[in-house]
């Protein structure tokens, strides 16, 4: 089977099929070898490993991973695209396609069958509407994962790696920075797809930490001041968490908590390290339990 990076073994893959893009499945197959390249390298893919890849589409990315990996799953979610699979993956005997929503697939499982239970590397050219669900899922889940290596919106993939006071900097840079190191291998122009996305795209690495990057004790509580303090970004911090329905806390409690941490009245939740926000969540638990 000719290798698909080539374009025009794309197209023709596409037409002898007669396959029609989705568009509720977010679907642009990228036709760059040089971008592939990278993303097998920045993966650190190699013949003791076992990939998860998501949404391999026609098997371009796939065929690359199983000349590099010891096994690869592709989790597939449009059942059109499994006989193309079929046929373009036909030379490869380390790779495992299932038609399933990678949302609902038990990933430890898969692990357990066919990596020995060794952390997983997931790679994957994400569809843009469902970008952060899937990433959260891997990041906050149970299963053993290594490092993860996607194909994002390029603005998506600089709120990831962002820091304070940044526009871009918001709840979605702290959850992926809780529980990744964040860092972008390229910024990939809309020309390396087909069809071509609207916008530009960026690969990122997430390298998973082997615990989370701060310690708090009640991580749950942290996330709810983060997206309460983001909610409402023009106001303080004081203002945005005394606002917030979702937490139990009086202002006068928020103020002392805030003065507590040593921060000023005034001051911005877009202006807190992720350490600053876990200080702030361990005052508070440490004041509902004396209430």
């Amino acid at each position: 089977m000719p290798t698909l990076g080539n374009p025009k073994n794309t197209i023709g893959i596409i037409q002898k099929y007669n396959f029609m893009f989705q568009k509720k499945f977010g679907q642009n197959f990228l036709i760059d070898t040089h971008v592939l390249d990278k993303i097998i390298r920045a993966a650190e893919v190699t013949k003791e490993d076992c990939v998860l890849e998501i949404g391999p589409g026609i098997g371009t990315m796939t065929q690359y991973l199983a000349e590099n990996a010891g096994h690869v799953v592709a989790v597939e979610i449009d059942e059109n695209l499994i006989p193309i699979l079929q046929e373009t993956l036909a030379d490869y005997d380390n790779v495992t396609v299932l038609q399933a929503d990678i949302l609902h697939v038990d990933i430890g499982a898969l692990a357990r069958e066919y990596g020995g239970g060794r952390p997983l590397k997931v790679v994957a050219n994400l569809p843009y509407y469902i970008t952060t669900p899937i990433i959260m899922s891997l990041l906050e889940g149970k299963a053993p994962v290594d490092n993860i290596t996607v194909m994002v919106q390029k603005e998506v993939a600089d709120r990831m790696q962002t820091g304070p006071g940044s526009k871009d900097y918001g709840a979605l840079s702290l959850a992926v920075q809780y529980y990744a190191e964040p860092y972008i291998v390229a910024n990939v122009p809309p020309n390396c797809f087909l069809p071509r996305p609207a916008v530009g795209s960026a690969v990122i690495r997430l390298k998973k930490w082997p615990r989370p990057a701060v310690e708090v004790q009640n991580p749950e509580l942290m996330f709810k001041l983060i997206r309460a303090s983001f909610n409402q970004r023009r106001k303080t911090l004081l203002n945005g968490l005394g606002n917030a329905a979702e937490l139990p806390f009086s202002k006068e409690e928020i103020a002392l908590a805030i003065a507590e941490c040593g921060l000023e009245p005034s001051v911005r939740g877009e202006t807190l390290t992720l350490k600053e926000f876990a200080a702030l969540a361990d005052v508070l638990a440490g004041h509902e339990e004396a209430s």
